[in-house]
C-alpha cells in the first residue's frame, strides 16, 4: 500500500494507472483540462464551452483539480469579481494524456459512425470509403 495525496493505493501493477485515473476521473475533469491546454480561461467561459455541465458540478470539478495541484485559480479583486483558471506545471504534464484521449476519441467516433453506416445497409462501399 502506498499513500499519495491522502489516498491509499494498492501498488500492484495497475497502481500508477489507478492514481492517474483518480486525478482525471469523471465525465468533466479531462474535458476541463483539455480546455485549459492552450490558454487561461475564466469561469463563465468554461461554463459556455461546457454547455451541458451545471454550475455546481463545474465548481466541484475545478475545486478538485485545484486541490490535486493540476490547475491554478487566480482571483482578481474587481467588480464584478474575475476568476481565471490555468494549468499548473503538474497539470501541463498531463497534456500528452489529454491530447491522446482527444485523438483516440476522434478515431472512436469515426469508427462508430462507419460501423453504424455498415449496419444500416443503405451505405454503399463508396460511402463507407468516404468515412
Amino acid at each position: 500500500m502506498k499513500k499519495l495525496g491522502g489516498k491509499t493505493y494498492d501498488c500492484a501493477a495497475g497502481c500508477p494507472v489507478e492514481a492517474t485515473l483518480d486525478l482525471i476521473d469523471g465525465k468533466w475533469k479531462a474535458v476541463i483540462l483539455y480546455h485549459l491546454l492552450n490558454d487561461t480561461v475564466r469561469f463563465n467561459e468554461l461554463r459556455r464551452r461546457l454547455s451541458r455541465i451545471t454550475q455546481r458540478m463545474l465548481t466541484r470539478q475545478l475545486r478538485e483539480l485545484e486541490a490535486d495541484g493540476l490547475i491554478h485559480r487566480e482571483i482578481y479583486a474587481e467588480v464584478p469579481l474575475r476568476v481565471e483558471y490555468s494549468l499548473t506545471t503538474l497539470g501541463r504534464s498531463l497534456e500528452p494524456v489529454v491530447r491522446m484521449l482527444w485523438t483516440w476519441g476522434n478515431q472512436y467516433i469515426a469508427a462508430r459512425r462507419l460501423h453504424a453506416l455498415s449496419l444500416d445497409g443503405a451505405a454503399s462501399p463508396s460511402q463507407l470509403a468516404e468515412h
